[in-house]
C-alpha cells in the first residue's frame, strides 16, 4: 500500500467524504444484519402458531422499510466513495500530465508515446478501481464478516459457528499466495498494453507511409504479434483470476454443507429453533459475500498497486533541464546571443555533437547557419533554447549565461520554428495564436499569414482560418504547414526568431516573397536562420558552415565564396541543380 502514499494530498483532502461515504456503508451493512433477525422472529412465530395477521403485517412493512432504507444507504455510499475515486482519477490524471509537462526532451525520446498513453488511461483506471470498488468490498469484508460472526453465534452457540468457521484460514492461505501472482502478472499485461498501444499509434501516423511503401501486410504482422502477446499476457492473468475466485467461491460455500448437516441435526434435537437455524444460514449468507469480496479485494488492489507502482515511476522522474538556483527573470531581452568555447554530446553518446563552437550575434543582425545533414546545426538552437544543457563552455544572452535564466522567462523571449512544423488538431486560428493563453485579434493573424504567405491559401478552405485541422496537420500541404508554423513565431513577436530549415518545403518563388516579407520583422529582431538553401542565407550579416559540430568556415556570403571550402561547394552545387531543374522544366513546354 505504500505505492498510494503519493495521493496522500488527496486524501487528506478529500478524506471527510471518504469517511461519509464508510459511515453511510457500514449503516447499510448494520441494517442488512437485522433481516435475518426479522426473518428468525416471524419463523420462529409462525412454527408455534403465534403469527397474527397484524404481526405479519408488522414484519412485512419492516422488512420493506430496511429495503428502503438499504437502497437511499446504497445511493449515498456510492456518490461519496465512487464519486470521490472519480474525482481521484481526475487528480491523478491532472497530477500525471503536468509532470509530464516539466520532464526534459530526453525523456521522451527514451520513453514511447504508446507506453505513456498507457498509463494515462488502463493504469489510472485500476488505481480508480482500487480506491473506490476496492474500499467498498475491504469494508464490507471486514464489518460484515465481524458482525455476521457475532450473530452467528448469539442466534446459535459457538460450536456450530466455530465448525462453519473453519474455512477461513484456508481462504486467507489462498489469498496471500494468490495476490502475489495476480501482482506480477497484472504489471506484466500493463506493460503488454503499453507496447500494443504504442504500435497502434505508431501505424496510425505512419498509415501513409505504410501505404505508399505497399507494406500493409507487414504492418499488420507486427500488430497481430504485439496483440497475441498481450492476449497471451491477458490470458495468464485470466486463468489466476479463473481459479482463484470459484475456489474461495467453493471453500466459502463448504460452510453451507456443514450448516445443512449439523445445523438440522440441531433442529431436530431442538437445540436450536428452526428460526435461528434460516437466520444462522442468512448470516452464513451474508458472510460468503466477505469471504468472497476478499478474493476481489486482493485482485482489485493489487492491481491498483501494480498500476500505481507504475505511474510512480513517471511522477519519481525529475527533470534534467530545471532553473538553477537563484535564476532570474529577464527583463527588457537586446537580443545579442554569444556561444563561448561550447562542447555537448547526447545523452547516452560517447562523441560530441558540437565541439568549441564560438560566435556572437549583435542585437537585431541575422546569423545563419548551413552544413550537411548531421552536422549539429538544429543542436545549437535547441541548446539556446535549454532543450539541452551544454557540457562545457557557456551561452550568454544579453551578457547572462542562460543557465541563470528562469527557462519559462529564456523560451517566452524567443520565437522558434521547428525542422518538425507539429500542427495541432485545432483550428488554424488556434494554431497561430499558440502562444497565447487568450485568443489574439483578428488582425494579428491576417498580418501574420500575410507575411507567411499563407493567407490566400487559408482563405481558399471552406472555414478560413476556423477551418479545424487534421492529425499533425494532415489537412494542409507541407509547405502549407510550414508557413502556419512561421505565421504562429510571427505572431508571438519575441526578440529572437529561429528559423529551423523552415522553408524548405516552399518552392523558391514563395521563399524569396517570404524572405522579403520577413525583412521588416527580423529587422527588429535577433535572428538565427538554419537552412540547406544558399539563396534562404545568402543576406545573412553572419554565415558559419558546419561539418561534423565544428565551425569550419565563418563570414558573409560574399567572402565564403572566395574561399574554395564547403559553402562555395553547396552553393555551386544548388546553382547546377537549379539549372538542370530549369532546362527540363523548359523542355516540357517546347
Amino acid at each position: 500500500m505504500k505505492a498510494f502514499s503519493t495521493l496522500n494530498d488527496f486524501f487528506k483532502e478529500h478524506k471527510l467524504n471518504y469517511i461519509i461515504g464508510i459511515i453511510w456503508l457500514i449503516l447499510i451493512d448494520g441494517v442488512q444484519i437485522v433481516v435475518p433477525q426479522i426473518l428468525r422472529k416471524v419463523t420462529n412465530l409462525l412454527q408455534y402458531g403465534q403469527l397474527t395477521s397484524q404481526e405479519l403485517i408488522k414484519y412485512i412493512i419492516l422488512i420493506l422499510l430496511t429495503g428502503l432504507a438499504i437502497a437511499i444507504g446504497r445511493y449515498f455510499w456510492r456518490v461519496y466513495i465512487f464519486g470521490t475515486s472519480r474525482k481521484l482519477e481526475y487528480h491523478l490524471r491532472d497530477m500525471l500530465f503536468n509532470h509530464l509537462l516539466t520532464l526534459s526532451t530526453n525523456y521522451f525520446n527514451i520513453h514511447t508515446t504508446g507506453d505513456l498513453m498507457a498509463h494515462a488511461t488502463n493504469d489510472i483506471n485500476a488505481v480508480r478501481a482500487s480506491l473506490g470498488q476496492g474500499i467498498v468490498m475491504l469494508v464490507d469484508a471486514i464489518f460484515l464478516t465481524i458482525m455476521s460472526i457475532i450473530m452467528m453465534a448469539k442466534t446459535t452457540n459457538i460450536k456450530l459457528t466455530t465448525i462453519t468457521l473453519l474455512t477461513l484460514p484456508f481462504i486467507t492461505i489462498i489469498v496471500g499466495k494468490f495476490g502475489k501472482i495476480i501482482h506480477k502478472r497484472f504489471r506484466l499485461v500493463q506493460e503488454a498494453f503499453s507496447n500494443l498501444t504504442d504500435i497502434t499509434r505508431e501505424n496510425f501516423s505512419g498509415i501513409r507511409v505504410i501505404k505508399s511503401f505497399v507494406q500493409e501486410e507487414s504492418a499488420f504482422k507486427k500488430f497481430t504479434q504485439a496483440n497475441e502477446y498481450n492476449l497471451n499476457k491477458n490470458m495468464e492473468l485470466v486463468k489466476v483470476s479463473g481459479i482463484f475466485h470459484p475456489l474461495v467461491q467453493f471453500i466459502s460455500s463448504l460452510s453451507f454443507l456443514v450448516v445443512i448437516v449439523y445445523g438440522s441435526k440441531l433442529v431436530m434435537l431442538d437445540t436450536i429453533s428452526l428460526g435461528d437455524f434460516i437466520a444462522f444460514n442468512n448470516y452464513l449468507g451474508l458472510l460468503i459475500w466477505p469471504m468472497m469480496a476478499v478474493g476481489f479485494v486482493i485482485n482489485i488492489i493489487q492491481r491498483g498497486i501494480a498500476s500505481m507502482e507504475r505511474i510512480n515511476n513517471i511522477l519519481n522522474e525529475k527533470p534534467e533541464i530545471v532553473d538553477f538556483p537563484n535564476a532570474i527573470p529577464l527583463a527588457k531581452v537586446k537580443g545579442k546571443i554569444e556561444y563561448k568555447n561550447v562542447y555537448f554530446k547526447y545523452p547516452n553518446s560517447q562523441s560530441y555533437a558540437l565541439k568549441n563552437i564560438n560566435f556572437t550575434v549583435k542585437e537585431g543582425n541575422t546569423l545563419a547557419i548551413v552544413g550537411r545533414t548531421g552536422s549539429g546545426k538544429t543542436t545549437i538552437v535547441n541548446l539556446l533554447l535549454r532543450l539541452y544543457d551544454i557540457d562545457k563552455g557557456s551561452i550568454l544572452l544579453d551578457n547572462i549565461d542562460i543557465r541563470n535564466i528562469q527557462i519559462k522567462s529564456l523560451r517566452e523571449n524567443i520565437s522558434y520554428v521547428p525542422q518538425d512544423n507539429f500542427l495541432f488538431s485545432s483550428t488554424i486560428r488556434d494554431n497561430i495564436g499558440f502562444a497565447f493563453d487568450k485568443e489574439i485579434s483578428e488582425e494579428q493573424i491576417i498580418y501574420a499569414s500575410k507575411i507567411a504567405e499563407v493567407y490566400d491559401d487559408i482563405m481558399e478552405l471552406p472555414d478560413g482560418f476556423d477551418t479545424v485541422l487534421g492529425e499533425r496537420g494532415v489537412t494542409l500541404s507541407g509547405g502549407q504547414k510550414q508557413r502556419v508554423a512561421i505565421a504562429r513565431a510571427i505572431v508571438k513577436d519575441a526578440p529572437i526568431l529561429i528559423l529551423d530549415d523552415s522553408l524548405s518545403s516552399v518552392d523558391t518563388q514563395t521563399e524569396e516573397r517570404i524572405l522579403n516579407n520577413l525583412k521588416n520583422v527580423m529587422s527588429k529582431k535577433t535572428t538565427i536562420i538554419i537552412s540547406h538553401r544558399i539563396s534562404t542565407v545568402k543576406n545573412a550579416d553572419q554565415i558559419i558552415v558546419l561539418d561534423e559540430g565544428e565551425i569550419i568556415e565563418r563570414g558573409n556570403h560574399e567572402s565564403l565564396l572566395e574561399i574554395d571550402g564547403l559553402y562555395k561547394y553547396l552553393h555551386e552545387k544548388q546553382l547546377l541543380e537549379e539549372k538542370v531543374y530549369g532546362n527540363a522544366k523548359e523542355g516540357q513546354y517546347e
